[in-house]
This record gives structure tokens, sequence and C-alpha cells, in this order.
């Protein structure tokens, strides 16, 4: 007599002890409580923290994912809680694929988000296929979204908590990867209990800080990093007018970002001015009144489709669109113009649309992720 196996919490027909589970490790509560939450359910638990840049220079610096502070801070965590845990060293690669990107976007008057390449070819890539090696069943990390079995595969969809949805910095990852990944602490209506999850299991990171920064830029100063990975960047230039006039001048292009008013340096007008435009070829930061930032079209490419048919099979998509983190969905059409490419219409105009940033698509009748693209031009 054969006898069938339940499936497990992880969505396996086996036993948890026969199912390996990588656990991406940043040093943080989130995917320590997801490392610890697996190991007491019985799973076949490996810790995986990747070392991503110098983090000598980090040591001192607190609430970044990378610094040497949180591989330490992980591997207390994984003896603890009795799994292995591995430090790889991706630094070199890190630069390659994120660092260098992110000052050279900069430079040419974008606005990067490190982080998501960072998932998209780091952490979902190179550490995806190291679980891989490892023979592991998946792959899981502490990020605040959902997985969920639909009927065309696994979907991608928003947390439970609105406040910590990161779908915004996952939009770009792929059916394949969503296959093999699982996303534990999605389903939790509040960062409280992750904490009070912690506290349960004693972790030593249970009242550690959440990191307000990207990890390789100390305080927010891009500024400085930029200079320090591309050396006399920081050239001075005019603050124009949209007519042209010069206003004042700058200390370099990198300074400003698109929708930004204080700092400016320019007194004595009538009206607020807002950055508008950046032009690093003549080295002139744009501004004008606030009404200059409303756009209402959006080109976007790159494009990552997580829906059921083909991206390009539509004319047109009614979508709901975020094309900043801190911002919630938007009505939008988006029209293909390729496979990866796209013109998105906002059905209201946004403020502050920025070549650099992404343009995430949403489902308007559930909280299902369609995927999303790089905004790449000032509309």
């Amino acid at each position: 007599m054969t006898t069938t196996c339940e499936t497990n919490s992880l969505g396996f027909a086996k036993p948890p002890a026969a199912t390996r589970v990588v656990v991406a490790m940043s040093g943080g509560v989130d995917s320590s409580v997801v490392a610890a939450l697996l190991k007491e359910e019985g799973y076949d638990v490996v810790g995986v923290t990747l070392q991503l840049y110098d983090h000598g220079a980090a040591l001192a610096k607190k609430g970044a994912c990378c610094a040497g502070r949180d591989i330490h801070d992980a591997r207390r965590v994984a003896e603890e809680m009795g799994f292995p845990h591995y430090v790889l060293d991706y630094e070199s690669m890190f630069r390659a694929a994120v660092m260098d990107e992110f000052a050279d976007a900069y430079l040419a008057g974008a606005t990067p988000v490190p982080c998501i390449r960072c998932n998209e070819r780091v952490k979902f890539t190179d550490l995806m296929a190291t679980a891989r090696d490892l023979d592991a069943d998946c792959m899981a990390t502490g990020h605040y979204i959902r997985r969920r079995m639909g009927r065309g595969g696994p979907e991608l969809h928003r947390a439970a908590d609105p406040a910590r949805d990161q779908s915004y910095f996952l939009f770009s990852t792929t059916p394949e990867q969503l296959a093999f990944l699982r996303f534990p602490l999605g389903h939790l209506a509040s960062k409280a209990e992750t904490r009070a999850l912690a506290q349960r299991y004693g972790l030593p990171v249970a009242d550690k800080p959440d990191s307000q920064d990207i990890c390789f830029v100390p305080n927010g100063d891009y500024a400085a990093v930029i200079e320090k990975l591309r050396p006399g960047a920081a050239d001075p230039g005019e603050i124009v007018d949209l007519d042209g006039r010069p206003l004042g001048t700058h200390q370099g292009v990198i300074h400003y970002t698109i929708g930004q008013r204080r700092g400016l340096g320019i007194g004595g007008l009538a009206e607020p001015l807002y950055v508008v435009r950046l032009d690093p070829e003549r080295r002139q930061v744009v501004v004008g009144p606030k009404s200059a930032l409303a756009t209402r079209i959006v080109p976007v490419r790159e494009i990552n489709w997580l829906g059921d048919g083909p991206f390009e099979g539509a004319r047109e998509w009614p979508l709901e669109v975020r094309i900043r983190s801190t911002r919630p969905p938007r009505p939008a059409l988006v029209r293909p113009l390729s496979r990866t490419t796209a013109e998105v219409e906002l059905i209201e105009p946004e403020e502050g649309v920025s070549p650099g940033q992404a343009c995430v698509f949403y489902d308007p009748g559930s909280t299902r992720v369609l995927g999303g693209g790089w905004i790449w031009r000032g509309a």
C-alpha cells in the first residue's frame, strides 16, 4: 500500500526535513525571522550572506544591509538556531552589475534604483544559482511580497501590509525565478508581527533598526559615493530656466534630482522653482515652476511581463502603475511597442517622473503584480 505525502508549507510534496531551503540572510530582522521560522518548521535550512562591497569602511556604519556588522549578525543567528551559514564574496560582481551603473546613471542625469538591479542581477541570478548548486529545493528571502499559485503558475502579489510592500523593488523577478523563490513574510499584517516572532525565537537582531539607506551609500550621500567611483564627476555648471537663461551656478549635476526644490541657492524669485530636467552634457540644471513637472506620457523599456497573455498581444492594457516606490499605484494605459518596450499614459499627470526610476504594473482588480520596466527618458 502506498501513502501520499501532503504538500508542505513551501509547496513541496515531501516532509520539511527532506526539503532544503537556502535563506538569503542580510543580517537584518526580516531574513533572520524567515530562517528561524523555517528551521522551527523542520526544514533543512542553509543560510547564505553576500559580501557585496568593501565592508572595512562600513563596519562603523549601522543599518546598511551589506556591512560587516550585518554579516556578523547573520552568522550569530545561524549559530543560535543551529543551521549552516556561508558568506560569499560577490564584491567585484556587485560593483560591475550595480555600483558602476548607479554612478553612470547619475552622471547621465537619471535617478537610478540600485536595489532593484541588485535583486535582478545578483540576488535572484547568481545567488539563486548558488542555491541550486547547494541542491536546494527553493530559496527564501525576507521581502514583503506574496507568491501565490494561479492558473498559469506562480504569481507575484503585493504584501498584506501596504506600508511594507516591496513589489516596486521586485517587479523584474522573472517567472522562472518566481518558481524557485519563497517569501514567508508577505502575509504578515505588520512589521510588529515580524519583531514579535524575532523576540519569540530569541534572535539577537530582534530590536535591530531597519535599514534606511542604500547599502553602499552611507548617510544617503549619493554625491560622495559617485565622486569616489567617478573622480571629477562633480564639475560645476549653470542653473538655467526653461528658456535657458542663467539663474545661478551649481557644483555638479550629481547633487540634484528631478522634482527637487530645496538647496538650489536661487533667491529673490516670485515663485518656487523645481528641478525639471538635468542636462549632463551641458552641465546644466534646468529649473521651472511646479506645473512644468507634470508628466502624462512615460516611455518604458526592459519590460518584464508577469501577466497571463503575451504583453505585446494587446493594443493596450488598462492597468495601475507606480512610478516611485513612495507613491501608490495610479490608473494608466500601457501601450506595448514591442515585447520589452511600451508607452505608458497616466490618466492623471504625475510630478517628478525621472529616467532611471521603475514603472511597475499592477492588476487594477486585485493585488497581483504584472511586472514593469524602466523609465528611460523624460517625457
